[in-house]
């Protein structure tokens, strides 16, 4: 079972836009199309509030609240109960998953996302939970640098970020007075 690939899901969704129902769409890759054809409104307004709980759990991690992130994590696997079972398409493709077939589309999805960033936060702990620094953005990530010492989400919005920091302290610098010597 790979828990990365299903903590990822976490991050996709509380990165995700819903804005309708085509943004919810969106976030199912061709590998779930199958969530993507059955994917209702009803569905979107239990997505909006997981995505909220979701990043809360991330700004819980980024700020060593590892209680609050534990308890939220808990709640939303008692909301949404892992059910595992096998499944694939012929013998050469088993693997497990985490909710019944049948179940709806918010389940599965979310009984994934909430297990996979449990596993993720026993593993390596929730201060590996992380909130873009670029204060533009605000996605959230997971850190899997070697050192715990990720700050951004992207190479983009570190590049931005360190950019603008680089453009400021240059302005700062010509608008500042010249300190002339007292003779």
């Amino acid at each position: 079972m790979n828990f990365d690939a299903y903590a990822r899901t976490g991050v996709d969704l509380v990165n995700a836009h819903l804005d309708d129902l085509d943004d919810l769409r969106a976030l199912f890759p061709d590998d779930n199309a199958w969530m993507r054809d059955e994917v209702a409104d009803r569905d979107l307004a239990i997505f909006r509030r997981a995505q909220k709980r979701l990043r809360d759990v991330f700004e819980y991690g980024t700020s060593g609240r590892d209680t609050q992130a534990v308890a939220e994590l808990n709640a939303m696997l008692e909301a949404f109960p892992v059910q595992p079972r096998i499944s694939g398409h012929d013998s050469s493709d088993w693997h497990m998953h985490v909710t019944s077939r049948g179940a709806s589309v918010s389940a599965e999805y979310l009984a994934g996302a909430a297990w996979g960033l449990s596993v993720w936060l026993c593993e390596y702990g929730s201060a590996r939970f992380g909130v873009c620094a670029d204060e533009r953005c605000g996605n959230v990530y997971l850190d899997t640098s070697s050192n715990c010492c990720r700050r951004f989400c992207s190479e983009r919005c570190a590049t931005r970020s360190h950019v603008a920091a680089h453009r400021a302290r240059k302005r700062a610098a010509t608008e500042s007075p010249t300190l002339t010597p007292v003779p």
